[in-house]
């Protein structure tokens, strides 16, 4: 007898065979991190990790030295094993801070990182340095300042991105305003952009948003449609909901939140969103403590992040944030962020399906609960999920690397 299915009917089938198989790869694969040497000093914090377009990963920190002198380091991961580190840039002036981190982006012919410099004698008056390397990283040009105004105030919490043009997409907080506070915007913090290519030359700068949060982290991911930029806002009565904006049709959207959690706070939680996308998929985690009650959400977009779905809570109930997110596949995503426990905190890792079902729960690793710690990173490349957080001890902080071997789609 000849039985017809309907195509409804297939296509179930068909999710929940891919379903199944997700489900089977999360069983078999060893969620236990192989804890990695790497090259960093028995005084460094603030880890990066960056793939690059052919593959590639990179890890960046910084080295404390004697006489107050840091250094933004890298090495690469070569035979399951980092490289021996090579020297971005070092100085004394230089503004060093737990959540304001240094960055490494590569493009297809060039390199260029960022870190952060101090301008003048306020606490939080400094500058955006960037340089660039059209060699691996064997040597780097002189640095310039990525953005154009000359107010000594905090320019920080930048996100680097390549774009299919050759050139680099780079957004940042500006406080040019803040020391201003008859300016329209009352002196708020202000979400600014720009671009610059192999040699440096940058393009206008644009004002994204002008009023956001002072100093919790953005990200740009690079969608099918263009760049999606993704951040904390700041209303006029002190709502910091998250946010995001995008590049469509050579301009950029009006800004607009991901979810409405309307968590009134009078202070910076520090706790910035992180995003990734794959294909149209779009997905975007952070921290948020509306109602008093601390979480860590995710919300997945099918369409390049024009519309996102019901927000999707992850974490166990004492949350710190201090998130992250990764593909693993068309049909699988990882989200890491910290969770407070007995000891200290937990580096938590769940994997969620296209459809957002949980298919596994994970305790990569413990570190402490303090600010030192800083924000664990997590990339993908080939079949390794690598972890890199700042490990924190009595007379100093190190940075430590892991990885999670994946098992094969």
């Amino acid at each position: 007898m000849c039985v017809k299915y309907s195509l409804a009917t297939i296509v179930i089938v068909c999710m929940l065979a891919g379903c199944q198989k997700a489900n089977q790869d999360e069983q078999l694969t060893d969620w236990s991190p192989k804890l990695i040497e790497n090259p960093a000093s028995l005084k460094s914090n603030v880890p990066n990790l960056v793939t690059a377009p052919d593959g590639a990963l990179y890890l960046t920190w910084i080295d404390q030295m004697a006489n107050d002198i840091h250094r933004l380091r890298m090495a690469r991961w070569v035979d399951e094993g980092w490289s021996e580190p090579t020297t971005i840039a070092k100085g004394s002036d230089w503004f060093v801070n737990w959540a304001d981190f240094p960055s490494l982006v590569v493009h297809d012919d060039y390199m260029a990182a960022h870190w952060l410099v101090k301008s003048d004698k306020g606490t939080y008056d400094y500058d955006v340095n960037v340089s660039i390397s059209q060699d691996l990283g064997k040597n780097w040009g002189e640095p310039f300042i990525l953005h154009r105004d000359t107010v000594a105030a905090e320019h920080g919490f930048v996100s680097l991105l390549p774009t299919s043009d050759g050139s680099m997409f780079a957004t940042w907080l500006d406080g040019r305003f803040t020391k201003d506070t008859t300016h329209a915007n009352g002196g708020a913090m202000t979400l600014h952009a720009t671009s610059f290519d192999a040699d440096g030359d940058m393009s206008e700068e644009t004002a994204l948003d002008e009023r956001i949060c002072d100093c919790c982290q953005t990200d740009a991911i690079m969608t099918v449609n263009g760049p999606l930029v993704v951040y904390r806002d700041r209303s006029e009565d002190e709502v910091r909901d998250i946010y995001y904006t995008r590049h469509v049709a050579d301009q950029w959207t009006k800004p607009k939140p991901v979810h409405a959690d309307k968590w009134q706070i009078a202070g910076c939680p520090v706790n910035g969103p992180a995003a990734a996308a794959k294909g149209s998929q779009v997905a975007i985690v952070w921290f948020s403590a509306s109602d008093e009650k601390p979480k860590v959400q995710l919300a997945i977009s099918n369409d390049s992040g024009a519309s996102f779905g019901k927000p999707i809570r992850l974490d166990h109930g004492n949350p710190s944030g201090r998130v992250d997110v990764a593909f693993l596949s068309d049909t699988r995503m990882v989200i890491t962020w910290m969770e407070r426990s007995p000891q200290g905190a937990d580096v938590r890792a769940t994997v969620i399906n296209a459809t957002g079902e949980t298919l596994s729960e994970h305790v990569l690793v413990s570190t402490q609960a303090s600010r030192t710690s800083g924000f664990p990173i997590i990339e993908k490349s080939g079949n390794k999920l690598m972890l890199a957080w700042t490990d924190t001890q009595e007379e100093h902080t190190q940075v430590k690397t892991a990885y999670v071997l994946l098992k094969e789609e």
